[in-house]
């Protein structure tokens, strides 16, 4: 028979005070995120409607990750063929696959392969918007509202910094995904060579994504990605006035944004966090983790420990077997849990060793008369 208790212990308080305010940027908006949780640490003008360039093409391989697999084919559109700008020279009539596709709009930010994915499932551009705003309106992406599958400029096409972060980290959910916008250059159909426009990949090598826009209207856009000791965060940054302000400035941003979280051992295996008390006289149980574990906190919020242990067990009980378990929450979310099992074996006393203890409880009774 096991009877189970909660105990709540005091907070774990991290190390290091929560540091300065973060740095100023040149742009329209901007917002750094938690990858974890989605909470924004630092923003300016979050939800305000800009132009965001080829950040657009986020809406349009998540939508072609929904619909097709990465090996389908698809034939160039000769509509998709003659959209300029950034391209990868697409030819009417030309098959590649979805996933070279991809590739070409992620990591070349090419309008011709965004065009190509879009119209492999819509008849049509407005018909495509269509389905862009129906999943946006689906994920809840409030400040969004799409005219092109590739972000040139139109009147009416634009999002936020908020909602394209949310995008962004949607999307990176797709392990094809977290490759491709790793990549510098990659190769795909048709003898082409892609480069990225991604300059922080070789600026800040942290990097991991994620993309990167530019038009007349947008200015100088991207969201980016970046992990450091177990922690990841996203930095979106849209309207800077140049290439080299916005890779210094997101750049910044990510430094800043990495140095508010720390990687902490919050669970030790082997530590004691509990102890059962056993029958027959025998010395209390000790629980241990069974498994370590860290949480990535944020500096100068206190991490809570919360331990759900049996208080009295039966016996036989032995070691590793599962008593409890120990929880690690901030602001009541788990941040990382472990089993508690029993440190030891402790077998059941046979028939004389029961009899002797009770025996000597009895006398310890009768004694207490006199």
């Amino acid at each position: 028979m096991r009877r189970f208790a909660a105990i709540l212990a005091g907070a774990l308080a991290l190390a290091a005070p929560a540091t300065a305010a973060p740095p100023s940027v040149h742009g329209s908006a901007y917002v750094v995120e938690d990858a974890r949780t989605g909470e924004v640490v630092a923003s300016s003008n979050a939800h305000r409607h800009l132009a965001i360039a080829s950040l657009t093409k986020l809406m349009t391989v998540l939508l072609a990750l929904e619909r097709h697999r990465l090996s389908d084919v698809v034939t160039v559109d000769r509509r998709a063929a003659v959209v300029g700008e950034s391209t990868i020279d697409l030819r009417p009539g030309e098959r590649l696959t979805v996933g070279d596709l991809i590739r070409g709009a992620l990591i070349q930010s090419a309008n011709d392969s965004a065009a190509a994915l879009a119209l492999s499932m819509a008849p049509d551009f407005p018909s495509f918007a269509r389905l862009m705003n129906a999943e946006a309106a689906r994920l809840g992406l409030r400040d969004t509202h799409f005219v092109r599958p590739d972000g040139l400029d139109v009147p009416d096409h634009y999002s936020s910094a908020a909602d394209m972060t949310k995008l962004a980290r949607v999307l990176m959910r797709t392990r094809f995904v977290r490759e491709t916008v790793d990549m510098k250059t990659a190769s795909i159909a048709g003898g082409r060579t892609l480069h990225t426009w991604d300059d922080l990949l070789s600026l800040f090598p942290r990097t991991i994504g994620v993309k990167t826009g530019h038009t007349s209207q947008a200015g100088w856009c991207q969201v980016a990605a970046a992990r450091a000791a177990g922690v990841t965060v996203y930095a979106t940054l849209l309207g800077s006035p140049e290439r080299s302000v916005r890779n210094t400035d997101l750049q910044s941003l990510l430094v800043w944004g990495l140095a508010q979280f720390r990687a902490v051992p919050a669970i030790r295996s082997g530590r004691e966090y509990a102890s059962v008390e056993l029958p027959y006289g025998k010395q209390p149980l000790g629980l241990v983790a069974a498994k370590p574990a860290n949480a990535v906190a944020r500096l100068g919020r206190p991490l809570t420990e919360k331990v759900v242990a049996a208080s009295a067990v039966s016996l036989p009980v032995h070691a590793g077997d599962v008593l409890g378990h120990v929880e690690i929450r901030e602001r009541g979310k788990v941040r990382a849990r472990s089993d508690l099992v029993a440190s030891r074996t402790v077998n059941k006393p046979g028939l004389g060793g029961r009899l002797g203890w009770y025996a000597g409880r009895t006398l310890h009774h009768l004694g207490g008369l006199f």
